[in-house]
């Protein structure tokens, strides 16, 4: 009996060790035209391993890409798109930049902090207090959210202004939702969420018999 720990590695795991012993096969084809209908077919069963991603952009591409790697770039065949260069595939990706600003107020997150920055932008006039309204009934939820408990109109004023670096502010004729009302809403919303029967309502499992 042969175990896995005495074979070789398996170049890309998601396609077995069967594929791989195909492919390793074909490359000792010595026929062009046999070869080339050997990858074709190998193609095709690799296709239908992970039907789930053939509407991926570029599959067919990756598949062919995929073929080449699971041969070491040994296999010389003619493919629609060109054996990749064996660096191409091992090089790392560049490192994806992330925002060096500092959160103020972390339970508020950082996108209503761009969003207050645009707000910033707007002419005065009825569309900015709006957004600026909409902006402050916001800021109140959320806080409810990490504190249920209550707040104050004054001290999300406050948040705001610090957050828009006192270009902000609240006018006195507006008015945000009240900490009842947004409670009462959270705990509306909280009542639609089904928990995960883990097997131990057994409450539930007798009504249903």
């Amino acid at each position: 009996m042969e175990y896995n720990t005495n074979r070789g590695l398996l170049f890309i795991s998601e396609y077995g060790r069967n594929i791989q012993k195909m492919v390793h096969y074909i490359t000792t084809i010595e026929d062009q035209e046999k070869r080339n209908k050997a990858a074709k077919f190998i193609i095709n069963v690799m296709s239908q391993m992970h039907p789930q991603v053939r509407d991926t952009v570029d599959y067919k591409h990756k598949l062919w890409d995929h073929l080449y790697q699971i041969s070491d770039f040994k296999l010389d065949v003619e493919s629609p798109y060109g054996p990749p260069p064996p660096l191409a595939l091992s090089t790392k990706p560049e490192r994806i930049g992330y925002h060096d600003k500092e959160i103020e107020f972390k339970h508020y997150g950082k996108n209503i902090a761009m969003i207050i920055e645009k707000a910033t932008e707007y002419e005065e006039g009825p569309e900015k207090d709006a957004l600026v309204k909409t902006i402050a009934n916001h800021l109140k939820k959320s806080y409810l959210n990490w504190n249920r408990d209550s707040v104050a109109d004054e001290l999300i004023e406050e948040h705001l202004r610090i957050l828009s670096k006192n270009k902000l502010k609240l006018h006195e004729s507006i008015k945000l939702i009240t900490t009842t009302d947004l409670l009462a809403r959270n705990n509306k919303r909280r009542k639609f969420i089904k928990p995960r029967d883990n097997g131990n309502n057994l409450k539930g499992r007798k009504k249903m018999q």
